[in-house]
């Protein structure tokens, strides 16, 4: 009588850009690295559940997607509202490597979204065209698996994770009964929600006992707005990405629209549903816009003062590393070097000095020297690399009226709408390019604190343009207003009340108040169960509350060190997260290579696994 042979079984947790990402690496790699029984090609598996029967071989394997919503992930479905844009130009968006990515797999070209859907390559495009995007890429990594490897997607919550190191695991679903069995799992969860901290329970609590409207840190496409009335205010606390999702979906979204004037100006023409939103944070002023024009010419030679040699010392230090003592001076002398050499041979009359003596003193100087050598040698402040002035522009700004304040935001949006549309000032997308080489070496270096996420975000991820050019609309008809930096947020008198340094001693009151920013979980406060139980069963974490990983693979760590064998996870709830969910072309993108490492090694366990089941 035969001896029925188990074939080897992966299950990856997360169909969003990650774990599609690590679909189509493991497409990439299987060839080489497992080999092919000779049965039919992937394809996903029929039933109700994706559990089709599978004959026997050693050779063959069964993928498991586990995600509630279709290949893409939440975030990128197709079934949301057609109004909330990407927030990166169609052609900055591709699932695809090229030879720019420094990993041992093999590249596979493919197009990029505004090719893939025949966009203008400057176009923001739907989040709803991603999805599109996104599920064509899943079906043609899918189509391109070497026969013997089938895909069975679940569309139902993962739970737990349970099983001994050296042992198959069971990955149980919500709403079966029986437990995947998987030899390995990898944890693509993307961004997670959270359990509300100690400020939003007791907000949370105030507005239930008062009667009052309040919406904790959430994903603005899956919020419940319908509680926000029209013509009340509104207090808004957070002016990033998820702010701009809530402006549009309350005004656009409850029927306003927009005309263009003869001389270009947007106006608003309300719907009359629209509240009044009162919005403020802590540096009172939404991101910087998107750069509107295209590079030309030499780029900065980088990386040239953070790149692989200073991130080896970094690591090597024994007493570890402290960011802003040890890290930062690196960064901050990376993007200024970017950012002068880009104005120094692009815009030398800006320029008291030739760029060969300047960059010479720039390289021996430290930190003091070179702001002596930049007063010297640029003389418009505008044209100098200041961080500290960027991150707090509002710093010392005060204003006698909220009124006043208007004036003086609306001012500051428009001269950042100009200045990042201005390629004389082109020196500003020379730092966006220091950035992405920063990020791409900071990723080695694991939890590095929050505040460096959120400066890359301000400076590079910001809202399209056309977003900003609406927020202006919207505050000239009164349905925006701006309440300023250092936005404080109390419960008192049966209101919520809101006030902020811009304007000392005033405040503005509010039956409701959204905070308009992304969850932040950490694994004791995600509302995911099964990241919550890997943790308290003692996988490891970072200080943020990220999952600490094996920076060459991805396996998740215990809290000794030791990776395990058998688990791996990728993407933004870890210690190796990077920039943003899409790589644009050509850039090396440090995910590509993450996402390749943990596939190369995922392919040779199962492979020797299934050499040692034929045996």
């Amino acid at each position: 009588m035969s001896r029925a042979v188990v074939r080897p079984s992966l299950v990856i947790v997360g169909a969003g850009p990650r774990g599609t990402g690590l679909l189509e690496r493991i497409a990439a790699n299987a060839p080489e690295l497992y080999g092919s029984s000779g049965e039919r090609s992937g394809g996903s598996g029929g039933g109700p559940d994706g559990l089709a029967g599978s004959p026997d071989g050693s050779e063959g394997l069964d993928i498991h997607l586990v995600d509630p919503y279709p290949p893409g992930g939440r975030i990128w479905r197709e079934a949301q509202s057609p109004l909330l844009w990407m927030n990166s130009e169609a052609q900055d968006v591709t699932m695809f490597t090229d030879e720019t990515v420094d990993m041992a797999g093999p590249v596979r070209e493919g197009p990029t979204l505004h090719e893939w859907a025949a966009l203008d390559g400057r176009v923001f495009a739907d989040r709803q065209r991603q999805g599109t995007y996104m599920r064509w890429v899943y079906e043609r990594t899918v189509a391109a698996l070497p026969p013997g490897i089938r895909v069975h997607h679940h569309a139902r919550r993962a739970l737990r994770v349970v099983g001994p190191r050296e042992g198959r695991q069971q990955v149980w679903l919500e709403g079966r009964s029986r437990p995947l069995l998987a030899d390995l799992v990898v944890l693509t969860l993307g961004h997670l929600d959270a359990e509300l901290d100690e400020e939003q329970v007791e907000l949370a609590a105030y507005a239930r006992a008062h009667d009052l409207v309040h919406l904790p840190p959430d994903f603005t496409a899956d919020s419940d707005l319908s509680a926000l009335a029209p013509g009340e205010p509104v207090l808004v606390r957070g002016f990033g990405l998820a702010f701009v999702d809530l402006m549009v979906l309350l005004t656009e979204g409850r029927g306003g629209r927009y005309e263009t004037g003869a001389d270009g100006e947007l106006t608003y023409r309300a719907s009359g549903r629209e509240p009044v939103l009162h919005v403020g944070s802590r540096r009172g002023v939404p991101y910087h816009s998107k750069i509107g024009y295209d590079w030309t010419g030499e780029r900065p030679p980088l990386p040239r003062f953070f790149g692989p040699g200073e991130v080896d010392a970094l690591l090597a230090r024994p007493g570890g590393f402290d960011f802003r003592r040890d890290v930062w001076p690196l960064v901050e002398k990376e993007l200024g070097f970017a950012h002068y050499h880009r104005l120094f041979t692009a815009h030398p009359g800006r320029t008291d000095m030739a760029w060969t003596d300047f960059e010479e003193k720039y390289a021996a100087g430290d930190s003091a020297e070179i702001q002596a050598l930049v007063a010297s040698a640029v003389p418009d402040t505008a044209d100098r690399f200041d961080p500290a002035a960027l991150d707090h522009p509002l710093d010392g700004v005060r204003h006698a009226s909220y009124d006043e304040l208007q004036d003086g935001l609306r001012a500051y949006i428009e001269g950042d709408l100009t200045r990042r549309h201005d390629p004389s000032h082109s020196a500003d997308m020379a730092v966006f390019l220091g950035l992405l080489s920063v990020y791409g070496q900071l990723v080695r270096l694991g939890d590095i604190g929050s505040w460096w996420h959120g400066f890359f975000s301000y400076l590079a991820s910001g809202p399209p343009g056309p977003r900003l050019r609406q927020m202006l609309a919207l505050s000239r008809a009164g349905v925006l207003r701006f309440l300023g930096a250092g936005m404080t947020v109390s419960a008192s008198d049966g209101v919520f009340r809101a006030g902020s340094a811009g304007v000392p001693g005033e405040y503005v009151e509010a039956r409701a108040l959204v905070e308009a920013r992304l969850p932040h979980p950490t694994v004791e406060r995600t509302r995911d169960s099964l990241l919550r139980e890997l943790y308290a069963e003692g996988a490891a974490a970072t200080p943020e509350g990220l999952l600490a990983v094996d920076p060459a693979d991805g396996r998740v760590l215990d809290r000794s060190g030791a990776p395990h064998p058998r688990r791996f996870a990728l993407g933004p709830h870890t210690d190796a997260r990077g920039s943003g969910a899409f790589t644009r072309p050509r850039t090396g993108g440090p995910a590509f290579r993450q996402n390749d490492a943990t596939a190369r090694a995922a392919l040779a366990f199962l492979r020797a696994l299934s050499c040692c089941a034929a045996a």
